[in-house]
């Protein structure tokens, strides 16, 4: 297995999105949301998108997102059009977000 820390030039891009959605009352419909934004990041952005924790809490969503990139001035500007993107596309509340270049 060759590690991204090995690849010359390469980083990966992580992100953990926790996102509040007050209005939801049912897992069917939490999964809805959570579904949605998924294959929208998965379809603009070509990344690699899960919910990853919080599974069973209604009304809170936690989406992580990874992508490898060729440098880490990428990797910053993929981060905030991502954050952008989130925002802009759920009515949820971004109550946490983080970052970490690999």
């Amino acid at each position: 297995m060759i590690e991204v820390s090995d690849r010359e030039g390469t980083s990966l891009a992580v992100m953990t999105f926790r996102l509040r959605a007050e209005w939801v009352h049912s897992l069917k419909e939490k999964r809805m949301i959570v579904k949605s934004l998924i294959a929208k990041l998965q379809n603009k952005y070509h990344v690699s998108a899960a919910e990853v924790d919080e599974q069973d809490t209604h009304q809170i969503l936690v989406i992580g997102v990874a992508a490898i990139v060729p440098h880490n001035a990428m990797a910053d500007s993929l981060m905030d059009d991502l954050s952008l993107f989130v925002a802009e596309n759920t009515e949820a509340e971004i109550i946490d977000e983080e970052r970490e270049i690999r």
